[in-house]
């Protein structure tokens, strides 16, 4: 049986491309999207910004749940994201990847069931298994000595 939870926002546009976000049923507050210039004013992130920060947030988040699933204690987590754009058939601008570099502030031999953490983060990250679905998105976590400790390509 599937369950649905439903996710609401409401935008207003404010001025030319800039819009009022606002997260309906939560106490967050309002966010200001815009696009970038020549066509907008820059006034917040673009869509295309809010995106990467939605599976950067989400995969981050993912990660220290996972961690911590197992009883550990990560120090604070940073993440990097970047998106490249290609022209489609019709000439208009798609994202057609995602790469996310994960860094953890302690080495990956401080973590009790390191591995297991790592196998399974990825799929609670439900915007990055979501985007994935029509875009590839690439995942590398390195730890506080640099090593890469897990990549993932899809």
């Amino acid at each position: 049986m599937s369950e649905e939870q439903l996710i609401e926002v409401s935008l207003e546009q404010t001025h030319d491309y800039e819009f009022r976000v606002r997260f309906d049923g939560t106490a967050v507050p309002d966010l200001v999207t815009d696009e970038t210039s020549p066509l907008g004013g820059d006034a917040g992130p673009n869509p295309s910004r809010m995106l990467l920060v939605g599976v950067a947030n989400c995969l981050s988040a993912s990660l220290l749940f996972a961690l911590r699933k197992f009883k550990n204690a990560p120090g604070k987590l940073s993440a990097r994201a970047r998106a490249t754009t290609e022209r489609n058939e019709q000439g208009r601008w798609r994202i057609v990847h995602i790469a996310v570099d994960l860094q953890l502030a302690d080495a990956a031999v401080a973590f009790e069931h390191v591995d297991r953490a790592l196998a399974q983060f990825e799929d609670f990250c439900i915007v990055t298994e979501s985007v994935r679905q029509g875009i590839a998105v690439d995942v590398s976590v390195r730890d506080a000595t640099g090593a890469v400790v897990h990549t993932s390509h899809a």
